[in-house]
C-alpha cells in the first residue's frame, strides 16, 4: 500500500498542489495566509507527516475558498493514502493544552464522514485567518477524507491558542489512527 499521494486541484478560485506521505518526510506550506501556514506546519508536525502545500487562492476576495479547498485535497490525499484501511489502527483520540485552552479530538477512518465541532472565539480573525474557517477546513477535510470527526475546545481565552489545539489535537489523533497495526481491516463487517 502505498502511504504517499499528491493531487492537483485548480478552480476558478483556487489552484492547489499538496503532496503527503503518512511516513513522514518534508514540510513546506504556502497559502497566502500566514496564521493558516502556522496551523497547517503544526499539524503536519504533530501527526510526523511529510506535506507539502502550494495553494494560490482569491485572498482579494477573503481566506474561505483557499482554506476550504486545501481542506478538501488534504481530505483527498488522506483518503487515497489510507487506501482500503488495511492494518490501521482506525480509531485516534488526543488531548491538546495550549497554555490557557485545552482542546480534544476523536477520529474514526470509518469510511463515514461526519463532523462534530464545539469550539467559539471571541475575535473575527487570526491575522487574515478568519476563525470560523476552523470549521470549515475542518468539514472539508472530513468529508472528503471520509471520516468521523469530533473536535472540541474544552475552554480557553486566546484564539490563537485555541485554533492551534484544535489543529494539533486534530493532528495527534491522526498520527495514531494511522499506524499499521495488523493486516486486517478493523471492522466486524470486514469492510469500511
Amino acid at each position: 500500500m502505498s502511504r504517499i499521494c499528491e493531487i492537483n486541484r485548480k478552480t476558478k478560485e483556487t489552484d492547489i498542489t499538496l503532496s503527503l506521505s503518512l511516513e513522514g518526510g518534508e514540510v513546506c506550506i504556502e497559502t497566502g495566509i500566514g496564521f493558516f501556514d502556522h496551523m497547517l506546519t503544526s499539524f503536519a508536525v504533530h501527526s510526523g507527516f511529510g506535506l507539502k502545500i502550494k495553494a494560490i487562492g482569491d485572498l482579494n476576495v477573503d481566506c474561505h475558498h483557499t482554506v476550504e479547498d486545501v481542506g478538501i485535497v488534504l481530505g483527498q490525499a488522506l483518503k487515497s493514502t489510507v487506501g482500503d484501511k488495511k492494518g490501521i489502527k482506525r480509531f485516534g483520540s488526543s488531548f491538546v493544552p495550549m497554555d490557557d485552552a485545552l482542546c480534544f479530538c476523536a477520529l474514526d477512518i470509518s469510511g463515514r464522514a461526519y463532523l462534530v465541532y464545539n469550539a467559539t472565539f471571541q475575535n473575527v480573525s487570526c491575522g487574515s485567518y478568519e476563525t470560523a474557517m476552523t470549521k470549515e477546513f475542518m468539514y472539508a477535510v472530513a468529508t472528503n477524507a471520509m471520516i468521523t470527526l469530533h473536535l472540541k475546545c474544552e475552554y480557553g481565552d486566546n484564539d490563537h491558542h485555541k485554533t492551534e489545539g484544535l489543529y494539533k489535537a486534530f493532528a495527534r489523533a491522526l498520527k495514531e489512527a494511522v499506524k499499521l497495526e495488523g493486516e486486517t481491516i478493523l471492522s466486524s463487517k470486514g469492510t469500511l
